[in-house]
């Protein structure tokens, strides 16, 4: 089968699973909603639970669940051949603690930093992340013309422990309703009431997805190593470069929409990659459409499995994640 056949027969199959997800999604909890009454006209809508349900409610989540699940999907993938680690996720280069620590400050000090309709959280958050960024990259550049995907590694990782010992000294100092305001954002939570967050978050999201559809046959080469890609005529720092900061400007806007919602970016390019292979050309869009079906089904999950109580979806895919990351470091070692 030629690859473009290949590339529309996954495209096609993973993105009715998402379109199935996305659709029924809102459909199912612990109230019933009638399409028809939703629907309805002649209904004012402040006298309509099944629309407010459908619209505000559950539509907001799922399309919210859609774009970070897509997303952290993507951005795995990408980080993953950047560092050449299978193991590598989204928020392995301090992206996600750098997003934290924001969110962090916005909700124990008292800043109003809210635009249009997208509160102080989200944009604290954002801004955390893209701090994040340019912090690792310089300390993965300084005294050296290139990108060293070594250092880059080691930046985030202690990045990542710097970033989370000031978390955990701001909760000490805050007072219990921060408190606990902070550990529920850090559980990772998709409680999402109105569009605004989605929509400032989109375009950060398209801009990355850009320059995401340049990269993979760039991925491909990568994975061989910076000397074997350069002479098959492959931009190797810029490669570096673009991966690395799309894939960051990506999870900093996921962080910000739904907060620290781990091991997506680990579980789904590797189930993935169990059924398309280790083409990226293949493995970037599946796991896009793929990471978007999974994480609404976890919300779903996350809505009814001690409903009338809202878990936070982040909570589950850990439980999901955990052992699945146990058992590819299993797999690894055999």
């Amino acid at each position: 089968m030629s690859l473009r056949r290949r590339v529309l027969l996954t495209v096609s199959v993973f993105g009715l699973m998402a379109v199935a997800a996305v659709v029924l999604a809102p459909l199912v909890g612990s109230a019933p909603v009638s399409l028809r009454r939703a629907f309805d006209a002649s209904l004012p809508f402040a006298d309509n639970p099944d629309a407010q349900i459908l619209f505000v409610s559950r539509l907001p989540r799922t399309l919210a669940a859609a774009l970070v699940g897509a997303t952290l999907a993507a951005a795995g993938v990408v980080f993953q051949a950047l560092l050449r680690n299978p193991l590598a996720t989204p928020f392995t280069l301090g992206v996600s603690a750098g997003a934290a620590l924001g969110a962090m400050l916005a909700i124990t000090i008292p800043v109003s930093l809210a635009f249009a309709g997208v509160g102080a959280v989200p944009i604290a958050s954002f801004a955390g992340a893209l701090g994040a960024v340019g912090i690792v990259y310089v300390l993965s550049t300084i005294r050296r013309r290139g990108l060293s995907t070594n250092v880059l590694l080691l930046a985030g990782i202690t990045l990542n422990a710097f970033f989370s010992a000031l978390i955990l000294f701001i909760q000490y100092l805050a007072d219990f309703s921060q408190t606990m305001r902070t550990v529920r954002w850090l559980m990772g939570d998709l409680d999402i009431g109105s569009y605004a967050p989605i929509l400032a978050a989109l375009p950060f999201t398209i801009a990355a997805f850009a320059v995401f559809a340049w990269l993979p046959r760039s991925l491909n080469l990568l994975t061989l190593g910076a000397d074997a890609a350069s002479a098959r005529g492959v931009d190797v720092l810029r490669t570096q470069r673009l991966a690395f900061f799309s894939a960051s400007l990506a999870t900093g806007a996921a962080v910000s929409l739904g907060g620290p919602i781990g091991f997506v970016g680990i579980i789904v390019p590797h189930l993935v990659r169990l059924l398309v292979g280790s083409d990226h050309r293949l493995v970037l869009p599946a796991a896009t459409l793929f990471g978007a079906a999974f994480l609404v089904v976890c919300d779903v999950a996350a809505r009814t499995l001690i409903a009338p109580m809202v878990l936070p979806v982040g909570i589950l895919t850990a439980m999901i994640g955990g052992p699945f990351f146990l058992w590819l470091l299993i797999r690894r070692a055999s």
